[in-house]
């Protein structure tokens, strides 16, 4: 640590911002003249490539808007737990740039190790950071670019950056390779269901379709005003604790009890519901399976359903079929920061087989479940070793 010195992030790095495009604009990948265009959809743990769009590239006015290998592609205007939100840029398979709701930042490569820069603004400490600098307007928040140029990071010689880089890079694919199992589970599950049930967009099997307006009792969100935050009390869920098949806890909210009774007039969200992701990252859905009392902020919609003509498993994960996941994406707005609202949830589509072979589908995949459930409990363990090995990094202390 004693060759250690903390420089401002501007000192090593500068943001360069994206394109600016209608949606009209956007043409088919590969047309002649066009450039791929990432947006803040592309942003995930890695950098998503299953949906891109592309625009002509005389929008690209400067060569620095350009990605590059190395560069860190941000997500600046976002909901307020999204933002900052960040992943790598690989070697892609186009030429590439990026929107006016992302923000790349560039390592000055003499400075900093690219992969060191990444894992420092990746971390836990400096995203909670991001997300409290945000910037709130109606209905999204921005990055404070001049804010996150003057956070200090702490910088060693570059081959002890490189060294930093490696052993949180060995950490990570760990983390990925248990990713990896679960989302086998989950290939294993739509199997299932599409060998029972067919295919959704084919129907082949003639089940009679409904909406689910039709076979909900209620669908509503969130609450829309701004909820009091406490440091403990009720959870307080958003888009992003609600991943498909659980609920995710470990960076959660709070809100008071008197705050829950409140919230809970407009939802009241209780074992065998469905929640869906509604806001941000569309089409995320889990059933309730706890009595656990919890509360719901807008980005995420609830399900209450009628229980004599649909089984809460089953449609979990007809919703999470491709092609119902490619409905709710289509009917989103057509903006980098999608919402489905709740006229568009009660007119998606819904098979209604009998109820005796929606619960066989709900015994079979159960045992898959519990695979599911070891899997993540052990992915929880490489997570929190890596938080550890993340705040022991960047003190000096690998």
């Amino acid at each position: 640590m004693s060759q250690w010195k903390t420089v401002a992030l501007a000192e090593v790095a500068e943001f360069v911002r994206g394109i600016n495009f209608k949606p009209d604009d956007v043409v088919p990948v590969g047309v002649l003249g066009s450039v791929v265009c990432m947006r803040t959809k592309n942003v995930q743990t890695e950098l998503d490539l299953s949906d891109v769009w592309a625009v002509n590239k005389s929008f690209v006015k400067r060569e620095n808007q350009f990605l590059q290998v190395g560069d860190v592609l941000v997500s600046s205007a976002n909901s307020w737990n999204l933002v900052g939100k960040c992943c790598w840029i690989p070697d892609l398979p186009w030429r590439a740039s990026f929107g006016g709701f992302v923000t790349v930042l560039r390592p000055d490569q003499g400075k900093v190790e690219p992969r060191f820069l990444y894992r420092w603004f990746s971390s836990n400490r400096v995203q909670a950071l991001l997300r409290s600098f945000g910037q709130k307007t109606t209905n999204i928040s921005n990055l404070n670019i001049d804010r996150c140029l003057k956070l200090k990071i702490p910088l060693p010689p570059l081959e002890e950056q490189k060294r930093i880089a490696e052993i949180l890079d060995r950490a990570e694919e760990l983390r990925s390779k248990r990713r990896e199992a679960i989302a086998q589970l989950d290939t294993l599950t739509q199997a299932i269901f599409i060998e029972m049930f067919g295919d959704p967009v084919t129907n082949p099997k003639g089940w009679t379709v409904s909406k689910l307006g039709d076979i909900a009792e209620k669908i509503t969100d969130g609450e829309h005003q701004t909820p009091k935050r406490t440091l403990e009390g009720i959870k307080l869920l958003s888009a992003r604790n609600v991943q498909n098949g659980y609920i995710d806890v470990r960076d959660v909210d709070y809100v008071s009890i008197e705050e829950y009774e409140r919230i809970m007039k407009r939802c009241n969200p209780v074992r065998g519901d469905i929640l869906l992701s509604c806001s941000g990252t569309i089409g995320r859905v889990t059933t309730v399976d706890t009595d656990e009392p919890f509360s719901l902020v807008r980005s995420v919609a609830l399900l209450k359903l009628k229980h004599d003509l649909i089984n809460s498993k089953f449609l979990e994960y007809f919703l999470r079929t491709p092609a119902l996941h490619a409905k709710m994406q289509q009917r989103a707005n057509a903006s980098s920061q999608a919402n489905l609202f709740q006229n568009q949830i009660r007119e998606l589509p819904a098979f209604i087989p009998p109820l005796t072979l929606q619960k066989e589908f709900a015994d079979r995949i159960e045992a898959v479940e519990k695979l599911k459930v070891a899997h993540r409990a052990s992915l929880s363990e490489l997570d929190a070793l890596f938080a550890s090995l993340q705040h022991r990094a960047f003190r000096g202390e690998l």
